[in-house]
C-alpha cells in the first residue's frame, strides 16, 4: 500500500466500497470508531481495526450497536472525529442515540450498509429500505443529512463529505450505502492529503466562564470545546437552554427545536448534491440513488436508443432532497419515474414535491437483487404513452 508519512493511503487502488469507506474516514481525520459486527458492513471496521494503529487512532468492538452509537458521542465530546458502522438491524438499535446526537448537536457519522429487511431479513443481499428510517427513525422533530454513494469511489469521497457536513452543521450524518456498493470492487483514486479539503471542528474562541455550549452563531450552529479543557459542560438529551441546562417548558422547546431544524432547512440548497444527465430535452426523468442509479442509467440509455427522450437525476445527498430541482422538473416533463430498492419511500417525498403537476411512477423492488434495466425501461415506456 502506498501511503504518505501520516499513514493515509494515496494513489490508485482496486478495493471494494466498504474498504474505500474506511479509507475515506481515515482521510477525513476520523480517529475513533466503535462498532459491532454485522453483515454486510463488517469489512469497514475490520479494515479500520487493522489500519487505525498506523495513524494513531482507536477502534473498539462494543457489546452491541446501542453501546457503539453512544461511545462515538463520548469520543466526539473528548475532541475526536468519530463514526460507527452497521446495517439494518443494528441501525434500528441506534435510533435513540441518533436522536440524542441531534439534540446535543454532536457531529458524528453513522454508516449503514443496507441489506434486505425487515428484521434480520437478508444479511448478505442488498436493500434500500432504510431511507425513511434514516430521516425519521428517532422520535421528535429534527433534521439529519444522509448521503448515498453509487460507487466505490464515492464511498471514499462521500465519507469525507459526511464528516465535513457533520462538523459544519454539528449534526449526525448518515452514509446510506447498500450491500452491492459495499462489496463491489472498483478502482478508487485517493488524492494526496494536501489536496483533500477538510472542515475543521468549530472550536470556540471564548474563555471558560464566557462560553455557552449551545449559544448559536449567525448560521445557527454553536461552537464546541473539548471536555477536560477547563470549560463547564452540561450535555443532556432534555430540552435545554444555551448553557445546556434542562428547561422544561414550551418556550424553550420552541426556541431549541426550531433552531435544530432550521440550521439544516435554511441551508438545504447548499447541502443538496445531485448528478444528472439528459435533462435538457427529457420528457421523462428517472430518479434513483445508490446502486439502483447504475441500473437506471442503463435503462435510460435503452430508452434513448428507442427514441424516448429520457433523462436521469441521482440525488447524492438524499436528505435533504434537491427539492427545487424536482419541483422544476415537475413542470417540464410528462412523468418522473422513481426506482428504488424498496416498496416506496423516497417516492413519497417526490410525490409531495410534484404536487400533482406531473405523473409519478414507482418502480419498486423488495431487495435481494437489483432491478433489471428492462423493468425500469418498461416504466419509462408506460410513462410516456
Amino acid at each position: 500500500m502506498k501511503a504518505d508519512p501520516s499513514g493515509i493511503l494515496t494513489g490508485a487502488h482496486f478495493i471494494d466500497g466498504d474498504h474505500a469507506c474506511c479509507e475515506g474516514a481515515l482521510a477525513a481525520g476520523c480517529r475513533f470508531v466503535a462498532g459491532y459486527p454485522i453483515t454486510p458492513s463488517t469489512e469497514i471496521v475490520e479494515r479500520f481495526a487493522r489500519r487505525i494503529p498506523q495513524v494513531g487512532g482507536l477502534f473498539i468492538q462494543m457489546e452491541d450497536e446501542i453501546a457503539a452509537s453512544i461511545a462515538i458521542q463520548g469520543a466526539v465530546w473528548a475532541g475526536t472525529k468519530a463514526m460507527t458502522v452497521t446495517s439494518g438491524p443494528g441501525f434500528s438499535l441506534m435510533m435513540e442515540h441518533i436522536g440524542l446526537a441531534c439534540m446535543t448537536e454532536t457531529p458524528c457519522v453513522f454508516v449503514n450498509v443496507q441489506r434486505g429487511g425487515p428484521s434480520t431479513g437478508l444479511p448478505t443481499l442488498p436493500g434500500q429500505a432504510d431511507m425513511m428510517q434514516a430521516r425519521w427513525g428517532s422520535h421528535g422533530d429534527y433534521e439529519i443529512i444522509a448521503l448515498s454513494p453509487a460507487s466505490a469511489q464515492e464511498c471514499f469521497d462521500l465519507t469525507i463529505q459526511a464528516f465535513n457536513l457533520a462538523e459544519q452543521y454539528r449534526v449526525p450524518v448518515m452514509l446510506m450505502m447498500d450491500e452491492c456498493v459495499g462489496h463491489m470492487t472498483e478502482k478508487v483514486v485517493i488524492p494526496p492529503v494536501r489536496q483533500i479539503n477538510l472542515v475543521p471542528r468549530r472550536w470556540t474562541a471564548k474563555v471558560p466562564g464566557e462560553y455557552r455550549p449551545y449559544e448559536p452563531k449567525e448560521d445557527l450552529v454553536p461552537d464546541m470545546v473539548k471536555a477536560g479543557d477547563g470549560y463547564r459542560l452540561h450535555v443532556t438529551g432534555l430540552t435545554h437552554d444555551e448553557k445546556g441546562y434542562p428547561v422544561i417548558n414550551a418556550e424553550a422547546q420552541h426556541s431549541l427545536v426550531y433552531r435544530l431544524t432550521e440550521k439544516i432547512r435554511s441551508n438545504a440548497e447548499q447541502i443538496a448534491m445531485s448528478c444528472q444527465d439528459g435533462l435538457e430535452d427529457a420528457e421523462v426523468v428517472v430518479i434513483s440513488y445508490g446502486i439502483t442509479a447504475r441500473v437506471a442509467h442503463r435503462a435510460v440509455q435503452m430508452a434513448r436508443e428507442k427514441g424516448i427522450l429520457a433523462g436521469e437525476l441521482r440525488p447524492v445527498v438524499v436528505w435533504p432532497l434537491p427539492e427545487r430541482q424536482i419541483r422544476a422538473l415537475a413542470s417540464q416533463v410528462k412523468a418522473l419515474v422513481v426506482a428504488e430498492m424498496n416498496l416506496g419511500q423516497v417516492v413519497l417525498e417526490v410525490e409531495r414535491l410534484v404536487a400533482g403537476k406531473t405523473r409519478t411512477v414507482l418502480v419498486p423492488h423488495a431487495g435481494g437483487t437489483v432491478h433489471r434495466p428492462e423493468e425500469i425501461l418498461a416504466a419509462i415506456e408506460e410513462a410516456v404513452r
